[in-house]
């Protein structure tokens, strides 16, 4: 409905309050805050980096990025594509993985793909797992918002409208952990790969 530009700056404070929430819901934060502190730099560098090219990028590259990026979710899912990283390397993984993260989430609102893969690899549990990316998000939201703000893509009439998403996005939150009761995984999980997967090829044939 709107140019990607338009829709990664919306979505900025709506992903801010949900994260907020998933992380009140987790408990204590434990030692997260030291574990992923040299990830979190790199993802805030990348961040930044990735929110100057989505200034500087054509609305039809980035269009066509993000369809590409949602795209390559998908068929690393449908491939059952789960690495796994020894201990010793999380350290000096960190920073390429952040950077990358970053970059992505910068451009179109998506760093969650390399994120997740990273901690699955580490072999976080649920509840661990749920914990870094939540708090991971705030983190990087709070820096992208501020980088937009401070690029110009953060105007009053952007704003005013993400705090409606954000009322919208809250019913739909409570709509979900309801959903996740009555749902059993698998079937949840093929409904959105269906749903993303229409949505990466709709963007991509948009752009082209």
């Amino acid at each position: 409905m709107v140019d990607v530009k338009t829709a990664v700056a919306l979505l900025v404070i709506p992903n801010l309050v949900m994260d907020g929430i998933q992380l009140r819901r987790q408990g204590p934060l434990g030692d997260a805050p030291r574990r992923l502190a040299p990830l979190l730099v790199f993802t805030m560098l990348g961040t930044v980096i990735g929110t100057k090219l989505l200034v500087v990028l054509s609305a039809r590259a980035v269009t066509l990025m993000l369809g590409a990026f949602v795209l390559g979710f998908v068929a690393l899912d449908l491939m059952r594509f789960s690495p796994r990283v020894p201990p010793a390397w999380e350290r000096p993984l960190s920073a390429p993985v952040g950077l990358v993260a970053g970059v992505m989430g910068g451009v179109t609102n998506s760093p969650g793909t390399a994120l997740a893969l990273y901690f699955v690899a580490l072999g976080m549990g649920k509840r661990e797992f749920v914990r870094s990316i939540a708090f991971t998000f705030l983190i990087v939201k709070a820096v992208q918002l501020a980088t937009l703000a401070w690029y110009g893509l953060l105007g009053w009439p952007v704003v005013l409208g993400s705090l409606g998403l954000t009322a919208a996005g809250l019913a739909g939150f409570g709509l979900g952990l309801r959903l996740q009761d009555r749902l059993d995984q698998r079937t949840f999980n093929r409904a959105v790969l269906v749903f993303l997967a229409t949505l990466g090829a709709w963007l991509v044939v948009r752009a082209l």
